[in-house]
Order: C-alpha cells, then sequence, then structure tokens
C-alpha cells in the first residue's frame, strides 16, 4: 500500500516519576491521513516527494487505477493497475475507502492498508481529488486533514502545464477545464495554500501535519499519561 517501506511509530520520551523509578513506555499516537489536493499542474506532486523525503513517519497512499501505466511506473508501486472490470468489482465489495473519475480514467484508495497504518500510529499522505476527500472524510471522521494547494494565476498554472510538455494541445486544454471544476472546491478543505514558492509551499504544508500529529484526539495515551504526573 506505502510507496515508503518504514514503519517507524511515533514515540515520546519516556517520563520519568520524581522518584525516578516508574517510568512510561513509548507513546504512540493514532495515525493521520494527509489529503493534498490540487488541480493538475499546481505542484502536489513534488510537494508530496519533498514531504517523503523530509517525514520518514509519513507514508504515500497507493492508489488503484484504470489508466494505463506509463513507461517506468510498477504495479504495486506507483499504482495497482486495474481493469475497468476488476475496479468495478472492487467498489461492489466496499473494499475502496474513495473512487472518483478524472479525465475519464477511475481511481480509488483500498480500505483495509489505510485502517491498518492509522491503528498502528502511521501517517498516510494521499494524492488525490475533491471528491475523494469529500468521501474519505465520510468514510474516516475524525482522521483526515485535508489540504488544498491553488495555483498563483491560471495564467502561470497553464505555463507550467505546457512547461511539462507531457501533454497534446487537446489534453492540455482539457485539463484546464477540469482545474477550474478543482478550483472551485476549494473550500472543502481545512486548509488552503497559494503554491507561489515552492519552498515555503511544502514549510507550511509540513507545518499542518505537525499540528495534526499533536491533536488530543489523535494521543489516546494522555489521560493515563496526565493521571500520572499528577501523582508525582
Amino acid at each position: 500500500m506505502t510507496a515508503r517501506p518504514d514503519d517507524r511509530r511515533a514515540e515520546t520520551p519516556q517520563a520519568a516519576s520524581t522518584g525516578g523509578l516508574n517510568r512510561v513506555g513509548p507513546l504512540t499516537r493514532r495515525g493521520v491521513c494527509v489529503v493534498l489536493a490540487s488541480a493538475p499542474g499546481v505542484g502536489k506532486t513534488s510537494v508530496s516527494r519533498a514531504l517523503l523525503e523530509m517525514e520518514p513517519d509519513l507514508n504515500l497512499s497507493i492508489s488503484a487505477t484504470t489508466r494505463p501505466r506509463r513507461p517506468g511506473e510498477q504495479d504495486g508501486v506507483h499504482y495497482f493497475f486495474k481493469t475497468p472490470e476488476d475496479f468495478e468489482a472492487m467498489v461492489a465489495e466496499d473494499s475502496l475507502l474513495e473512487h472518483a473519475r478524472f479525465l475519464d480514467r477511475a481511481y480509488g484508495t483500498p480500505r483495509a492498508p489505510v485502517v491498518a497504518a492509522l491503528e498502528s500510529g502511521r501517517d498516510v499522505l494521499f494524492d488525490i481529488e475533491w471528491q475523494g476527500h469529500r468521501q474519505l472524510r465520510e468514510k474516516l471522521p475524525g482522521d483526515v486533514v485535508g489540504i488544498c494547494l491553488l495555483p498563483p494565476s491560471m495564467a502561470e498554472l497553464e505555463r507550467r502545464l505546457r512547461g511539462r510538455a507531457q501533454d497534446s494541445e487537446a489534453e492540455i486544454a482539457k485539463r484546464l477545464v477540469v482545474a477550474r471544476d478543482e478550483i472551485s472546491h476549494w473550500a472543502d478543505f481545512d486548509h488552503v495554500i497559494v503554491n507561489r514558492d515552492f519552498d515555503r509551499t511544502v514549510a507550511e504544508v509540513r507545518a499542518v501535519l505537525h499540528a495534526a500529529r499533536t491533536q488530543r484526539a489523535r494521543q489516546p495515551w494522555l489521560p493515563g499519561f496526565v493521571a500520572t504526573l499528577l501523582q508525582d
């Protein structure tokens, strides 16, 4: 499920009592789902890569998709490549947390590996669209933090799409239409960042992640820990 094999749990230093005898072991938290969404060309893939390099406890969710495999892509590493029939079977079996269509292709997130990651204290990064973000929040209430990246302008977005030199004129035109629809759903997200400067954007996304990790609800060990503190 994850693009990175790192399986470490978040830990805090052990806390000693005033007598130095009673100690609290590693304190684990519940993982968090971080959704990074944007229109095509805004930069979410580059931001995601930077986050994964800087945050060893963050793992990338691997989506199932019906789109054709591109040169160099590996099944189970970049995507789980599915036939339309296999994808529809996953939807029917409710084995996807979210699914959506984008540019006539289906994408979805397998349920089991994400739930397992959260329960073991690992964070999961999602590179999905607004439809998937909405479904994910419905399926995992309290576990999802949504971040929407916006372009500085539509002209800059078009410049970036053309600069990639990956798509035909028809494909670029289609992506710009999709971009306007994606941007129109900005208010669905908890956090909105305009990607004017890459380094600053990465820093702001990391700040959101770090804040989510320290939410009281993500740390079920706190009541017992505080009770022990007050006994000292």
